[in-house]
């Protein structure tokens, strides 16, 4: 048996068994956009801020006590993901996110009218806006549950990047005895160790998470209690900061309220810096995962330094054929996440005024982009990285057949003479040390020591 619901605009039949009410219904038929939801930890960040603000407004003496502790049992039971079919609106909705807060309010408001013995859509006993939105407008709430969702998304992103830091770090000490020439310009170089290839790829990978972590950190600074334009109308002078403490309760995280609520509301520099940091970990990602497919190609017309492990047959109509099928997802998620934050700039700078109203698709495209990456580099460790086997043989060789060897010859012999050597060596395919003993430059003595692979890989000076 449907219900009635009404608003300022008129009736509405809702499902009997919805816990959401009518301005959800409202956002369903306004805006059946893509299909996507939001990200389960942004509902729960929600709940958890919707928690802790009734906690306020109750310690301030501002809601009934037997009306507030039904209003926490619903959210708890929120958190806890026990609704999560009915959080139904689209990430493309109305400004600011004021859809998906309704659909918080009234999804809390009708459990917690069930709680109190009534039936969903009785408001008179729970309302969604006087009650459930006590002290709070969509403006200081959505910014605030997006960085809250966007801490809580971080602390299981974290150990997957971690992880693969530290299999990175594995497998440069492995391969620190295989000599191979560099590449610059895609073109024969001097010999570095395959080794202090994967060591550097875990440098750069632990600087990104230290951007990231750095960035996080102004996310903990909060403007709850700013209510619809920063200035904090309808809230309690105690308000925001009770908040701010029954949120570092909740969350065990280190929260501080702004010094400046009107700033903090019109201002999203936080999430810019954060969206940015997150799209710097995937350029990064991206360029290593490029070079490992490089030096895997093959397997007998590329570069095949190192080997892949096998997940899938690589083509529908060659047989045999073994992609880099891990490393080419990877990929793909690093493009996506790089064109994430493009949006997110771009809903970042299109703010106007006292609030940006771009908010939910902020919230999505970051929520989105940790989720994927996440995903990725747990996949990319486990089945690739960790696979990993090398060909000491081919990589090798390739140092012997570099004509970039006889820059070890430049504080010898000099650059111009150096470079007659190689022009001979590319031309006429004879071992550089053949040709190097030819015309007497240096002994066979001399030229064993000067020309040792392992220790052009090094900093020092031929002596």
């Amino acid at each position: 048996m449907p219900r009635i619901e009404k608003d300022s605009l008129g009736e509405k039949k809702l499902p009997d068994n919805a816990y959401y009410g009518i301005q959800t219904l409202r956002a369903l038929e306004n805006f059946p956009i893509s299909g996507l939801r939001a990200d389960e930890i942004l509902v729960k960040a929600y709940a958890i801020l919707k928690k802790t603000c009734c906690l306020a407004n109750t310690e301030l003496k501002l809601i009934d006590a037997k009306k507030s502790k039904a209003i926490i049992k619903a959210c708890d039971e929120v958190i806890n993901e026990q609704f999560s079919d009915q959080f139904k609106s689209d990430v493309f909705q109305a400004g600011a996110g004021t859809s998906f807060n309704m659909n918080l309010n009234e999804v809390i408001a009708n459990r917690a009218i069930e709680v109190l013995g009534g039936q969903k859509g009785d408001y008179k006993i729970v309302s969604p806006n006087d009650d459930v939105n006590m002290a709070q407008s969509t403006n200081d709430t959505f910014p605030t549950a997006m960085r809250i969702a966007i801490l809580l998304k971080l602390a299981t992103f974290y150990p997957a990047l971690k992880k693969l830091i530290k299999t990175l770090k594995v497998k440069g000490k492995a391969f620190d005895n295989i000599i191979k020439s560099a590449r610059t310009h895609l073109q024969d170089a001097v010999p570095i160790r395959l080794g202090q290839e994967f060591i550097s790829y875990a440098i750069t990978l632990e600087k990104c998470l230290k951007d990231i972590e750095k960035n996080a950190e102004d996310l903990k600074e909060l403007g709850i209690g700013g209510t619809a334009a920063g200035t904090g109308i309808n809230t309690h002078a105690k308000y925001r900061f009770a908040v701010i403490k029954f949120l570092k309760q909740e969350t065990k995280l280190p929260f501080k309220i702004s010094a400046n609520l009107i700033e903090i509301m019109q201002s999203q520099q936080a999430i810019a810096h954060i969206s940015s940091a997150i799209k710097n970990l995937a350029i990064e990602l991206n360029k290593i995962t490029n070079d490992l497919r490089l030096i895997a190609s093959g397997p007998n017309t590329g570069l095949g330094e190192i080997n892949l492990p096998a997940v899938q047959p690589g083509s529908s109509i060659m047989p045999g054929k073994v992609n880099p099928s891990i490393l080419e997802c990877l990929n793909m998620i690093c493009m996506h996440v790089i064109g994430a934050d493009q949006t997110v700039s771009l809903a970042i700078g299109n703010g106007q005024l006292n609030l940006n109203v771009f908010m939910p698709l902020m919230a999505y495209e970051i929520l989105n982009s940790l989720e994927i990456l996440k995903n990725g580099l747990k996949m990319l460790e486990e089945k690739c990285v960790r696979g990993i086997t090398a060909n000491k043989a081919t990589c090798e060789k390739y140092v012997t057949q570099s004509p970039s060897l006889v820059t070890a010859l430049n504080p010898i012999i000099g650059y111009l003479n150096a470079a007659e050597i190689a022009k001979e060596f590319i031309k006429t395919g004879k071992p550089i040390d053949e040709i190097i003993l030819a015309k007497k430059i240096l002994d066979k003595k001399q030229l064993k020591k000067i020309l040792n692979p392992r220790k052009l890989t090094e900093p020092g000076l031929p002596k």
